[in-house]
């Protein structure tokens, strides 16, 4: 099989680049980054792009499955306009590209509480995105929904501070559906998923991930 990845570099997606070649069933990893990353291995093929002009790189998209893990935060990307065209314009923009070039499947990490209807900025942007990925007409499309992650080595003091509250209140039997899940175990759900063989529009919801 050959994968192709989208936000290679973040949280979910280093542990999905890792495990994915790792994986005997992946013969070649395509990543698509803005800026050049080294990783030792020869199934890896590195695609640096510009996000802002698909038209340049589109054609690169083939392959047998597109994994979606961008996403930046509001403070990162500077306002809502910046976020909004990275978690949803650049993901949709590939996700297009790849089934016009008939990749069968797609994973994509969306996020808990996602709804096209929601009055949060955050959740009706990855509803939006989830609306429309899963009307592109992808043999198999799997959209997972994580609660909060948690990341290796990370820095973020009120990610932290989350975490450790939510394993707080999940001590108690409170917020069972938002229990923290390492990224790792996102990206391995993603891969099998993948391998499934599976058809159709399928939506993952938190702690569903782990029986995946």
């Amino acid at each position: 099989m050959k994968a192709l990845v989208l936000g290679a570099t973040g949280a979910i997606g280093k542990d999905l680049v890792e495990q994915l070649l790792a994986d005997e069933s992946f013969e070649r990893v395509d990543i698509f980054v803005r800026r050049e990353v080294s990783i030792p291995s020869e199934k890896l093929v590195v695609h640096v792009v510009d996000f802002d002009h698909p038209e340049q790189w589109a054609d690169k998209l083939t392959g047998d499955v597109l994994f979606s893990t961008m996403g930046t935060t509001l403070r990162a990307a500077g306002g809502q306009e910046a976020q909004w065209k990275v978690d949803y314009t650049y993901q949709y923009n590939a996700a297009k590209a790849a089934r016009e070039n008939a990749v069968p499947t797609y994973v994509l990490v969306s996020s808990v509480g996602a709804d096209y209807k929601s009055k949060i900025f955050y959740t009706r942007m990855k509803g939006e995105l989830d609306d429309a990925v899963s009307q592109l007409g992808f043999e198999g499309c799997f959209i997972l929904r994580p609660p909060s992650l948690i990341r290796k080595g990370s820095d973020r003091f009120g990610e932290k501070f989350g975490v450790v509250a939510l394993k707080a209140f999940n001590a108690i039997g409170l917020m069972r559906g938002w229990k923290p899940m390492p990224t790792e175990d996102v990206a391995a759900a993603m891969i099998r998923l993948a391998k499934s063989g599976r058809k159709g529009v399928e939506i993952i919801d938190s702690q569903d991930i782990l029986a995946v």
